[in-house]
């Protein structure tokens, strides 16, 4: 599977990069993306603005129990557990957004759009 997301993080949270918006900032602009992308807004766009990783933000794969099969493609275990969890339960096309938790999801909101 294929995913591109647009991570939203907040101060203390990501390492080796410099964010200075409160945890309450993040999760406001977190839940305002997902209903803008919701709304039809380009999603790569978004994804250029905002996010707090790298563009185009592009991850592919590999489910549990599988072995990564192509060149770049990362095992489910790989990621932080919310980023799998939601990438994995979205159809194509479909957004979905892993709020931020110390343990599942320790970098900030991860908001998604699964592309295959």
């Amino acid at each position: 599977m294929t995913v591109q997301h647009i991570l939203i993080s907040f101060a203390g949270k990501l390492p080796g990069k410099q964010v200075s918006r409160s945890q309450e900032e993040a999760r406001a602009l977190a839940y305002d993306l997902l209903a803008r992308a919701r709304r039809g807004e380009d999603f790569d766009e978004l994804v250029r603005r905002f996010t707090d990783d790298q563009a185009p933000g592009i991850y592919s794969m590999s489910n549990r129990g599988r072995q990564p099969v192509v060149r770049g493609e990362y095992p489910r275990e790989g990621m932080v557990p919310s980023f799998g969890d939601v990438a994995f339960g979205l159809a194509v096309g479909e957004l979905g957004l892993a709020d931020y938790d110390q343990q599942k999801s320790p970098y900030g909101y991860h908001l998604i759009k699964r592309l295959k």
